[in-house]
């Protein structure tokens, strides 16, 4: 893959901070993405050598069919600290490099980890979204940011995630009875057709299978 665009990595939360205003709003939250989608990827990431090295992975499945296709991992120096709000900077540079190494382009990425769903609308799905100028969708675990009602237990219930009086995602529930997922657009995928693509790409784990594949292969040795 080709990477669209890069910038100067940051050194402090400062200058993490200027580049998330900056790119903050060329982030597109309405649907740009193929009719017909034929690969989806996962991209997840893990650390080794007490954190001091990232490894970075990707998985590319096949659509609708959701087979493995292509891995790719890379590993580098990790040069930004632990820091929930800027876990991009440290994570998507390794990210870049794994991307850079696939041979199967995907027509859609989930990231693990948030997209506008962000204090500054910038998390890593949006962030290597603009980068890569690849739909993307952040597929979180965990909350950030926001605030939502009750999700009922069935598969497939949501509730929007509200942040400021704005809906900046979606708390789903991808399995009955299990702990939800926080999706929100990345960029060039509405919010809609990220909760579709991520209920498409999950089967029996609470994890879609993009995400599930990845993270092994990030956190396997």
């Amino acid at each position: 893959m080709n990477i669209a665009q890069q910038h100067t990595w940051p050194s402090t939360v400062e200058e993490a901070i200027a580049i998330q205003e900056t790119l903050r709003n060329q982030t597109l939250t309405e649907d740009n993405l193929p009719e017909n989608v034929q690969y989806v990827a996962g991209v997840d990431m893990g650390f080794e050598a007490d954190g001091t090295i990232s490894r970075a992975a990707v998985a590319v499945l096949s659509f609708p069919d959701l087979q493995v296709v292509e891995t790719q991992l890379a590993r580098r120096p990790t040069t930004f600290p632990y820091i929930p709000g800027f876990l991009s900077f440290r994570e998507i540079p390794a990210v870049l490099d794994a991307l850079e190494k696939v041979k199967i382009t995907p027509d859609i990425i989930l990231c693990d980890g948030q997209g506008i769903a962000h204090p500054r609308r910038l998390g890593i799905a949006s962030h290597l979204g603009l980068l890569i100028d690849m739909p993307t969708i952040g597929v979180a675990k965990s909350l950030l940011i926001g605030k939502y009602q009750d999700v009922p237990e069935t598969k497939g219930s949501w509730q929007p995630l509200i942040h400021k009086n704005e809906t900046i995602g979606a708390v789903l529930r991808t399995r009955t009875g299990v702990k939800p997922l926080y999706i929100s657009s990345g960029h060039r995928v509405s919010l809609p057709t990220a909760i579709n693509y991520v209920m498409r790409c999950t089967t029996k784990y609470r994890l879609p299978e993009t995400t599930r594949i990845a993270d092994k292969l990030a956190s396997s040795r």
